[in-house]
């Protein structure tokens, strides 16, 4: 077999392998695949805030056209979930749906209707009767609770050195603030759905989700199955961002399928998502920062308390990012939770670093201004050399390089720092800038790479694309470590039968793919004889990472980032508009400067976003939202956003075989701080609670505002 030599496929552009059936329509996602015999199940979402089921009204509507079971607490079979799964966290409880007969909040799962059409499910759903026992409910979440404790989670809840009171006490500039976030969505445009049918004694799960081996293994455990019955594929994903892991429609979706022997699909509406697939908690965080004269940190303390529910654990980590961020003589963190009666929040785009590096950026810039010194000066001066908290050394960090080429290319060093002095009509304009930091890790992954008769080369491996355009990076990085050109590499993702492979999440997802299909194509390669002939089934070569990623040395890796944003703020409307964005990222090596560029634009988006629009408010009457759906629920729309622009420094991981670190979530870090910062420098008056709504701009005042 004849190979040839193409070098130089990754860090070249190129478009999406998919793109063309994404555009064309041929590229079907979970709720399109059709199968022989498809029932449809309709989820019933409890109208009680807690309380107790005391009845369902199943007869009558067993007798309604096309409907063919009711599956709720009463008759749904029994669930283990006394487990820790892949990830290392027990299963949220809302998905082990119908085991009792409590309500632990609004919107909890109480029933699924099954019918051979979705409209004759829907129809039936909306007739059934479920009356409750209710009992009063607590959805407040405020600073100063004292049911709040703190929370590990995923990090250390708390660390600390230095004597804190001490140390602020003796220093020059003191800011000692608070900031809060809202409660925020996902609202990815693919709803969830998946499709479970048994095929020869076998489970097989079509979804919508960010890891098909995550989910299988979810699915097994808690359905007491051997892994090997369980298949899950999952080939086109419109957009998770922390959401689609294991839910209450794919396990609904099993329990009706192995009820009735046939297909079943369940699809949420817009609004059950917004009570069944997590959101961020809304935050209260508590920022101290003291410095010396000359702005160098001595006292930093980052506390951050969010919500969680009765049933489930789960803690927004938002003070982490100050453990990498900024060191100081005296430091300390916190990660706190109350338990309230409310859906249970879950990772969402940036887990903790977007909330986070909100109100640690802004209190800096809080603290730039008490010091009289240049917001990116500050943060160079304060740029540590090794982790503030672990102490370990950085596998690079950039920041400083992505500070100086964004303020050259922002034009930052003609601007006054005077805030409220630039002026256009009724517009009063401002500029702003904050750090961005994300963890850069990698999950153990298999891959298979195979040599074929024909002279191409197939890689099986369960990655998702989840939007990403992790399909057309990791044939890039194959073609590449095979030294062949793009269009003779096949990459078939998504699918469990492929192997255990890493999630989609964390920015993990194309560093631990990339690793595993480098692996097994460098020993494939080395296997094939130049000019000798493959036989018809091929010549396949198996990787596994699990070794290589535990003989890694202990350092702090992290994607880095600096943020600036121009915004112009109405003095008559209380409008803030963004008119400009400027990122510059320390990213690791980029794959594919097209896909990477969509990737961290979309993050600074979502950073305007979360700063001016998003905000789910509940109703303390009856517990759930107002305005679950895309009409109340705002985000930013391309009239948002005229004017943003990614670039990045060189900054390749020297540990990684290709050099990635991720670029997933870095993107949204800090933007929301850069535009609040903005805002003041327009207007002269601190914005410290999320969105910056125009009635909070006109009721601040300041500025001639």
């Amino acid at each position: 077999m004849t190979t040839a030599t193409t070098t130089g496929a990754v860090g070249a552009a190129h478009t999406r392998v998919e793109g063309r059936d994404k555009v064309t329509g041929a590229a079907r996602y979970a709720g399109e695949i059709p199968f022989a015999g498809l029932a449809h199940g309709w989820l019933v979402l409890s109208t009680a805030a807690r309380g107790r089921i005391l009845s369902v009204g199943t007869e009558p509507v067993l007798g309604m056209p096309g409907v063919l079971t009711v599956l709720h607490h009463g008759n749904a079979p029994r669930l283990d979930t006394d487990y820790i799964g892949m990830l290392g966290v027990p299963p949220d409880p809302t998905a082990a749906v119908f085991q009792d007969d409590r309500v632990p909040h609004a919107g909890w799962p109480v029933a699924l209707v099954v019918a051979e059409t979705p409209e004759q499910a829907r129809e039936a759903a909306e007739a059934l009767v479920v009356t409750y026992e209710r009992e009063p409910h607590d959805i407040e979440l405020s600073a100063g609770r004292p049911d709040a404790y703190a929370a590990d989670g995923h990090m250390p809840a708390v660390t600390e050195k230095g004597d804190l009171e001490a140390e602020l006490a003796a220093c020059a500039h003191v800011v000692d603030v608070e900031y809060t976030t809202p409660e925020e969505h996902h609202a990815m445009m693919e709803p969830h759905a998946a499709t479970a049918l048994w095929d020869g004694g076998r489970l097989e799960v079509v979804d919508s989700n960010q890891g098909t081996t995550w989910v299988a293994d979810e699915i097994a455990r808690m359905f007491s199955l051997d892994p090997s019955a369980v298949r899950v594929r999952s080939e086109h994903i419109g957009g998770g961002f922390g959401s689609k892991g294991l839910r209450a429609h794919q396990v609904c979706a099993v329990m009706a399928a192995t009820a009735l022997q046939r297909p079943v699909r369940v699809v949420l509406t817009r609004r059950q998502m917004f009570s069944l697939t997590g959101y961020r908690s809304p935050t209260v965080q508590r920022v101290r920062l003291g410095a010396g004269p000359d702005g160098r940190l001595r006292a930093l303390e980052h506390r951050s308390l969010n919500q969680t529910s009765t049933v489930w654990e789960f803690v927004e980590p938002s003070a982490g990012v100050a453990r990498v961020m900024y060191d100081a003589d005296a430091h300390r963190t916190s990660n706190e939770v109350v338990r309230l009666d409310v859906p249970s929040p879950t990772w969402m785009r940036a887990p903790g670093e977007a909330p986070g590096s909100f109100a640690l950026e802004a209190a800096l810039d809080e603290l730039a201004e008490r010091c009289g010194i240049d917001p990116v000066e500050l943060r160079l001066r304060n740029d540590p050399e090794r982790g503030p908290v672990s102490g370990l050394p950085f596998a690079g960090r950039n920041l400083a390089a992505c500070f100086r080429e964004g303020a050259r290319r922002f034009g930052w060093a003609g601007r006054d720092p005077r805030p409220g002095t630039r002026r256009e009509g009724r517009w009063l304009l401002g500029t702003g800038t904050a750090a961005a930091s994300f963890p850069a890790g990698a999950l153990p992954s298999t891959a298979a790479v195979t040599a074929e008769a024909d002279g191409a080369y197939t890689v099986r491996i369960a990655a998702a694309d989840i939007g990403t355009g992790a399909r057309t990076a990791l044939t890039l990085v194959a073609a590449d470590a095979l030294r062949v050109a793009p269009d003779r590499v096949r990459v078939r993702i998504g699918d469990s039968d492929f192997g255990p492979a890493g999630i989609a999440g964390g920015s993990m997802g194309t560093r631990s793919w990339a690793w595993a299909v480098t692996a097994a194509a460098e020993e494939l390669r080395g296997r094939l004889v130049p000019g000798g002939a493959v036989p018809p089934e091929g010549i396949t070569v198996r990787s596994d990472t699990t070794a290589a990623l535990g003989a890694l040395a202990q350092k702090e890796r992290h994607s880095f980032g600096a943020q600036f944003a121009e915004v112009a703020v109405d003095v008559s409307t209380g409008e803030v508009r963004v008119r400009r964005m400027l990122g510059i990222f320390a990213a690791g090596r980029i794959v594919n400067p097209l896909t990477a560029r969509g990737q961290l634009v979309g993050g600074m988006t979502w950073g305007i976003s979360m700063a001016l629009h998003e905000e789910a408010v509940r109703d303390r009457a009856f517990g759930g939202l107002y305005g679950a759906d895309l009409a109340g629920y705002h985000v930013a729309t391309h009239a948002d956003v005229p004017e943003v622009e990614a670039d990045w420094v060189d900054d390749p991981d020297p540990d990684d075989p290709v050099g990635i670190k991720g670029i997933g979530e870095v993107g949204i870090v800090g933007a929301a701080a850069a535009v609040v910062n903005a805002v003041w420098h327009a207007t002269g008056v601190r914005h410290r609670n999320l969105p910056i709504r125009p009635d909070r701009v006109l009721r601040a005042g300041g500025a001639g505002v």
